[in-house]
């Protein structure tokens, strides 16, 4: 999953307002081996305001639109990559979930709002869409510094409990349902190491599970690497970690290096069947 951001303050300084440039930047994720591509116009920061959701609007739709017509002109890497590249929103409020559904080219809704209430997973039911579900507490945009767990694994078992069920009732089914964890979403180093080391616990659900892994600040907390950019060779460190976890979908901004890994990776695991019908094609 490569991360698209159409604002201009993103924690990792890849953001950009010029809708163009965001789609130039969604199609080369593409052809670096993308399978999913997942859109912001909002920064997650908590120390910066939200935005109007008619700017949010605004900034989303077209690029949703341009984003459609330019995969019709793609090919895909390999004949592992899915294909069309589906495309995510990252959101959290319901009048922009109702409106980029409408739209009919979007298939994931990625809700950092936790699911707060059952809006957003009825909307995703009546269009059709998969609902990712993030692990946090309290509202988006607003600091939880000090939020502290017991016991961060059955804080969010119980999270997940809930939101699960919910979507179920609303008559989502299992293939509809992502859950992510939320790494650094209301948690602190300790409780984000923690739910790393010990991931396979998700799996209990039978659900995809995201990893959100990309330049993320526990990174540069234990290596002291203050710059998000500068933070690839951690995002790679929590790629195999969750991979080992058997995790479904990576999020991630260095598509290429990313997806180049987990061909190696694959073509270790599986033999010279996978790496050689990769390199038939010049991978």
């Amino acid at each position: 999953m490569g991360i698209v951001n159409i604002n201009d303050d993103s924690f990792s300084g890849d953001g950009t307002l010029d809708v163009e440039a965001a789609l130039h930047q969604a199609v080369q994720m593409v052809i670096d081996g993308a399978d999913i591509i997942d859109v912001g116009a909002e920064s997650a920061r908590t120390n910066r305001k939200a935005i109007s959701a008619c700017a949010e609007i605004d900034r989303l739709a077209p690029f949703i639109e341009a984003f459609s017509a330019a995969c019709k002109k793609l090919q895909p890497r390999d004949e592992f990559q899915i294909w069309p590249p589906l495309l995510s929103v990252n959101t959290w409020r319901s009048d922009i979930v109702e409106a980029v559904l409408k739209s009919g080219k979007v298939d994931i809704i990625n809700d950092i709002g936790g699911l707060v209430d059952d809006t957003n997973a009825r909307l995703c039911f009546e269009f059709g869409a998969s609902l990712l579900i993030m692990h946090t507490v309290g509202e988006p945009k607003v600091p939880h510094l000090t939020q502290r767990y017991d016991d961060v694994w059955e804080t969010m078992l119980e999270f997940f409990d809930d939101r699960i069920a919910r979507a179920r009732r609303i008559g989502l089914s299992d293939n509809q349902i992502i859950l992510d964890p939320g790494i650094d979403f209301a948690k602190q180093r300790d409780d984000n190491l923690a739910i790393y080391r010990e991931l396979e616990r998700l799996g209990a659900y039978d659900l995809p599970v995201l990893m959100p892994i990309s330049r993320k600040t526990v990174i540069g907390e234990v290596l002291g690497i203050d710059l998000p950019a500068d933070r690839d060779a951690g995002t790679i460190s929590c790629l195999v970690r969750g991979l080992v976890a058997k995790a479904d979908i990576f999020r991630v901004h260095q598509v290429k290096a990313v997806a180049d890994s987990v061909r190696v990776i694959a073509a270790i695991e599986l033999g010279a069947g996978y790496s050689s019908s990769v390199s038939s094609r010049g991978g």
